[in-house]
């Protein structure tokens, strides 16, 4: 039998949101309706795994975690995912890596 996953030990909303306005961000796996979202039919896919989008709305669910409401371009969806189904694009999470520009020494 296949372990379900559970996360009800996790409360993410102890600490700040893990994504802000505006970020860019990419779908870690994709995501399909399971009812929720209007308009569409059950098992129709919302996000592609690999589907870059931009959060607009952080929201809670649960008193517990954050859902990013992340507007996804290519398809037209906005999708309510946790942080567990993204990832971030650009901005400071990948610059943290950038070596600096040689030259003359910080002082």
């Amino acid at each position: 039998m296949t372990a379900i996953a559970r996360d009800s030990d996790i409360v993410e909303l102890s600490g700040p949101p893990a994504f802000e306005f505006g970020q860019r961000v990419r779908a870690r796996r994709t995501v399909r309706n399971d009812g929720t979202y209007a308009g569409r039919e059950i098992g129709d896919i919302l996000a592609r795994k690999g589907e870059e989008g931009i959060v607009v709305h952080i929201g809670t669910f649960l008193q517990q975690f954050y859902i990013y409401g992340v507007e996804f371009p290519a398809s037209g969806n906005r999708v309510g995912m946790k942080r567990r189904e993204l990832d971030p694009l650009g901005g400071s999470d990948e610059d943290d890596d950038l070596p600096l520009p040689s030259g003359d020494p910080i002082p």
